[in-house]
């Protein structure tokens, strides 16, 4: 058994690492006639265009593991099919049980590769290479967006920690290091009522959530007015800051996830970033159901698998190789479809963020539970 096993894991891990390899390789060739028409623009050359497309590969390989794991898992199932090699280990013995429990820890091992990609891996190379191609190109993060970057914080009073407003923080740019730009900052009372307008050249992250602000103009409105020495009119107070120290729950990681596509964040950042919404009292039902796909997509990969055992029920004038490789393509095809259609459902209907990115999976373990089935009795 240990022999079989061995032999099962060799054939699974050469076939899919070659599955994974061409569909890199051929979104790698998309990518590329992509970034073609963006040479030239500023400093951006061939060369980054390469360095560009090379760093999207991690996110690439994380999207399409389970589709990798089905086809490979079918190509040898199909392949143990047509040599007969899967009917002498029926003849001796082996269930179906049996060959779900030496899929089982290469199922794992490609889960865990999924989980790490997604996590680790794929969500920095991503941050990098746009950050990359912005640099080279010299474009800024918010240059895109008209009305700069919005962000919302909450005041609170110093000595009691107690919730007396909410903070609302424009920023025109914001510079690759975190710096922000053109930065207009409104603070209301629990009533919606304005008391204080802030303006400043720039804004730079110190530490312990504070900022640093430069060449700031500041009005407090009448009854909102500090103590000290200034020129009041028209029932509002005026300073000229050359700097000020801001506090504020906003950080530099929060304003770039404000430009991030949610799926393509980590889990950990997703957490951070739906806590902070949460506090805000802002919707946080996108990000909650990115966050539950992140933590489940990984599972897809059992699935996937478990899709692929049947294949090895079905002899050769079932169908050709191409033909179940073909099918593998449209169930892995499918399964991605899918989940993006619940994820959009899911956020229109406000389904529980769970059941959202939980449901595309079970639905298709379902039909592997039924196609092992009907496999194993015909």
């Amino acid at each position: 058994m240990t022999v079989l096993r061995r032999y099962f894991a060799n054939e699974i891990y050469r076939s899919v690492a070659f599955v994974l390899i061409a569909f890199l390789a051929l979104f790698a060739f998309l990518d590329m006639m992509s970034e073609i028409k963006s040479v030239g623009q500023g400093g951006y050359r061939i060369e980054h265009a390469f360095m560009y497309v090379s760093l999207g590969l991690p996110n690439y390989a994380y999207q399409i593991m389970p589709i990798a794991a089905l086809i490979g898992t079918i190509y040898v199932m199909a392949q143990f099919a047509a040599r007969s090699e899967f009917t002498v280990m029926r003849a001796s013995s082996l269930s179906m049980s049996g060959v779900i429990r030496m899929l089982l820890p290469i199922t794992i091992i490609f889960a865990v590769l999924t989980f790490v990609m997604g996590e680790f891996v794929a969500p920095r190379s991503h941050d990098f290479r746009e950050s990359f191609k912005r640099r080279t190109q010299g474009a800024t993060i918010s240059s895109e967006f008209r009305s700069g970057l919005w962000a919302k914080d909450v005041l609170r009073d110093p000595s009691t920690k107690q919730i007396v407003g909410s903070r609302f923080l424009n920023a025109g740019k914001v510079d690759f290091s975190g710096a922000l730009r053109s930065i207009w900052i409104y603070e209301v009372d629990t009533q919606m009522r304005l008391m204080t307008l802030i303006t400043a050249e720039e804004a730079h992250f110190l530490n312990n959530n504070q900022w640093r602000l430069d060449r700031v103009k500041e009005i407090r409105f009448a009854n909102y007015l500090s103590q000290g020495n200034s020129t009041q009119s028209a029932g509002a107070t005026q300073y000229k800051l050359d700097s000020s120290i801001l506090k504020s729950e906003i950080t530099p990681e929060i304003m770039a996830v404000l430009v991030s596509d949610p799926y393509r964040m980590s889990a950990l950042d997703l957490i951070v970033f739906t806590k902070h919404l949460a506090e805000n009292r802002q919707r946080t039902d996108r990000y909650e159901i990115a966050l539950w796909t992140k933590l489940f997509y990984p599972l897809a990969v059992f699935v996937m698998m478990a899709l692929a055992l049947p294949f090895a029920y079905l002899q050769s004038r079932s169908g050709g190789l191409s033909l179940k490789i073909f099918v593998g393509i449209m169930i892995g095809v499918s399964f991605q479809l899918l989940n993006s259609l619940f994820s959009h459902i899911g956020l229109l209907n406000t389904w529980p963020p769970v059941i959202t990115a939980i449901a595309p999976s079970a639905l298709f373990l379902f039909a592997a539970i039924s196609a092992c089935r009907w496999a194993e009795r015909n």
